[in-house]
C-alpha cells in the first residue's frame, strides 16, 4: 500500500524483529510472531558505462548549480564515496601519501570503517577547483541529499542519460566501471568502498563479470 520495496520492507522488519525478540525474552509478550525467516531478494545495482560518464563530464553546462552537482557526482564516480562521506569530507582528509600521490584518508560515516582511496587526476582537479571556497574547510559544495537527487534528474535530461540518475549510482559506477572493469582486485575495491567484507562487494562483480567479457572478446576475435 505504501509502495515500499521488498528489501526495504525486510530491513525494517529485521529491525522490528530485534525489538520483538527482546520483548519476548523479557516476558513482555507470550510469543514471537516472527516464525518465518525474513528474506531479501538479489538486486542488480545500476551503474554508468564509461561512455555515459564521459558524456556527463564533457557536457557544457550553463547553469552554475548543475555544474556544481555534476562536479561532485563525477567526483564520487571516481572515488566511490557515498553522499554523506563527500558531504563531511574536509581538506584535512586529503593527504599526500608515501607513494607521492594524494589520497582520501577518512572513515565511512555509516560504519566507521576506514576509507583509503587514491585520487586520480579527474577527482583531484575537482577538489582543487573548490579548495578554500567552502565553509568549515569542507572539500566540496554539497546541497541537501534531496536537492542533489532532484538536480541529478535535470542533469540526466540535458546529458541524454536514460538511466535513473541518483547520487548512489556514482558509488556503483566506481565499483563496476572504474575499478572492477579495469581488473582491480575485489578485496581492494571492497576496502576502498569501506565495506566490512568482500561479501558486500560481490554483487558488483556479479553485475560486471570482467573475466567473462574478456573471454568472449577472445572468442569474437577467432569467430568474428
Amino acid at each position: 500500500d505504501k509502495k515500499v520495496g521488498h528489501n526495504a520492507t525486510s530491513k525494517m522488519m529485521q529491525l522490528f524483529k530485534k525489538a520483538v525478540t527482546r520483548a519476548r525474552n523479557a516476558g513482555l509478550i507470550q510469543s514471537n510472531p516472527f516464525t518465518q525467516p525474513i528474506t531479501f531478494v538479489q538486486v542488480d545495482k545500476g551503474f554508468l558505462t564509461m561512455d555515459e560518464l564521459q558524456a556527463i563530464m564533457d557536457k557544457k553546462i550553463e547553469v552554475d548549480r548543475l555544474r556544481r552537482v555534476r562536479d561532485v557526482f563525477v567526483f564520487s564516480c571516481w572515488t566511490g564515496l557515498a553522499y554523506i562521506d563527500v558531504y563531511l569530507l574536509k581538506d584535512e582528509n586529503i593527504q599526500k601519501y608515501l607513494d607521492g600521490n594524494y589520497w582520501i584518508i577518512s572513515k565511512r560515516h555509516k560504519t566507521g570503517i576506514p576509507i583509503n582511496v587514491r585520487l586520480l587526476d579527474i577527482p583531484l582537479r575537482i577538489l582543487q577547483k573548490y579548495k578554500g571556497k567552502q565553509p568549515d574547510h569542507r572539500a566540496l559544495p554539497m546541497p541537501s541529499n534531496q536537492k542533489m537527487n532532484a538536480y541529478l534528474k535535470e542533469l540526466a535530461d540535458i546529458c541524454g542519460i536514460k538511466k535513473n540518475l541518483t547520487y548512489h549510482l556514482a558509488r556503483h559506477t566506481f565499483a563496476t566501471t572504474v575499478t572492477l572493469a579495469n581488473d582491480v582486485a575485489l578485496q581492494n575495491v571492497s576496502k576502498m568502498l569501506g565495506h566490512s567484507s568482500t561479501r558486500m562487494t560481490q554483487h558488483y562483480a556479479r553485475v560486471l563479470d570482467n573475466s567473462i567479457m574478456k573471454d568472449m572478446q577472445d572468442v569474437a576475435r577467432v569467430f568474428g
